[in-house]
């Protein structure tokens, strides 16, 4: 943006805060202490005029907006404390499926693309045995309401507006598959069912569901969602870390992407990967 473009940007803006502030010309001067004819000047004059950081500093403030706003250097008129606050809070996470927030999040974000890393299995791609073995009724919700908004996670996927792509590292089956570590008590015919209710989901949904394997020696994601262009979710157990700025939206959608690139194989070809870990299970059963 050259000087007069961002000149004429200041007058507009400043025009505009003033207007919804309620403060006039006199009152603007009185309160930066300027001539009431400075700031006729920096709102009418015709010549490439831009005030010195003091002045757009004291402007910025009396009417509650930031410098950058002014100046066109950002679009977002908060000022960096309030920025921040807006742009990243915290939100506590129940863990369960039946999380409300993720209920909420997952509407407002109908029609548009939602990118997910779990933090084990996707929830709304388990089965009712998987729900209650690994949640049971210790959450606040009995096993009963997580299956049930499992099933309401599932019929959002079969949507017809609906654009979902899942990433997840494929030790994360392979460990649920041999029946490792955290999956270490779920008997191996729940192992089975959940693996041919993977499979069926992932070839029934494609392509408006797409789920890829990435490998975590070379590739690492926390658990993660984005939703759309508005929000951003980070998971780290008790709380979420919520992204509403942009360019951290952005950022979090570029390193998604980056799982999807380093995938394994085509999201197309996850049922028959689910297929031959399922054979193999069934020769060692």
């Amino acid at each position: 943006m050259d000087k007069r473009e961002r000149a004429r940007l200041f007058q507009e803006r400043l025009a505009s805060a003033m207007a919804e502030r309620g403060i006039s010309k006199s009152a603007l001067a009185r309160a930066i202490h300027a001539d009431r004819s400075t700031v006729s000047i920096l709102l009418t004059s015709d010549a490439a005029r831009l005030p010195n950081a003091q002045l757009a500093a004291e402007c910025a403030f009396e009417l509650g907006v930031s410098t950058d706003w002014l100046l066109g250097l950002t679009d977002r008129r908060e000022k960096g404390a309030d920025i921040l606050e807006v742009a990243v809070r915290m939100e506590t996470a129940e863990r369960a499926p039946s999380d409300d927030a993720i209920y909420r999040w997952h509407e407002q974000s109908r029609g548009m693309k939602v990118r997910h890393v779990p933090a084990t299995l996707p929830d709304m791609l388990k089965t009712e045995s998987v729900l209650r073995f690994e949640y049971g009724d210790t959450l606040g919700r009995t096993s009963d309401q997580a299956v049930t908004d499992m099933r309401d996670r599932l019929a959002y996927l079969r949507a017809p507006d609906t654009d979902y792509e899942i990433a997840m590292p494929v030790d994360a089956l392979d460990g649920f598959a041999h029946g490792d570590s955290y999956w270490a008590d779920l008997p191996v015919e729940l192992r089975i069912e959940q693996l041919e209710h993977l499979k069926r989901l992932t070839e029934e949904l494609y392509p408006s569901l797409r789920l890829y394997l990435f490998d975590r020696k070379k590739i690492f994601s926390a658990p993660i969602t984005v939703y759309g262009t508005f929000q951003a979710t980070i998971y780290i157990g008790r709380v979420y870390f919520v992204l509403s700025e942009r360019r951290q939206i952005l950022e979090l959608t570029r390193h998604f992407d980056g799982l999807v690139r380093a995938a394994l194989f085509e999201a197309r070809r996850m049922p028959n990967f689910v297929a031959e870990r399922l054979e193999r299970l069934r020769q060692n059963a």
